[in-house]
């Protein structure tokens, strides 16, 4: 059986792959983004991102690894972890809604800052001053 939470998600970004690289790979986003997780490299992929062990109120691994495409990244986000406790179905849910909606408010917040108000379909924009 697999861990009790196992989220996936894909973002475009429409940013240089370098930037999103040493964006995630600083320990304070890491502690900002999942607030009550312990977070440790695993492995520091570069500029394909990091892989982390997840410790605290869960416990597993998660991982954002990064695929250049087009004039941007595919910003692709694993969390797969059990709670330290046998959650009820009901509370599984509750921590899975969670983790997915902090997760996509902060990688759309980081996304608006990044191309900062690029239409769709334009080029990257030169980076705001």
């Amino acid at each position: 059986m697999g861990p009790a939470i196992d989220l996936m998600d894909d973002t475009f970004v429409v940013a240089d792959r370098a930037e999103l690289a040493t964006f995630f790979r600083d320990p304070a986003v890491a502690r900002a983004w999942w607030p009550g997780l312990t977070l440790t490299v695993a492995q520091d992929r570069g500029l394909e991102g990091v892989r982390w062990t997840v410790a605290g109120e869960l416990t597993g691994s998660t991982e954002i690894w990064l695929e250049r495409w087009g004039d941007g990244v595919l910003v692709h986000w694993f969390l797969r972890a059990d709670p330290l406790s046998t959650p009820s179905p009901r509370e599984t849910r509750r921590l899975t809604r969670r983790y997915t909606v902090a997760y996509k408010e902060r990688i759309h917040e980081l996304k608006d800052r990044l191309e900062h108000g690029r239409p769709a379909g334009v080029p990257r924009l030169p980076p705001a001053r």
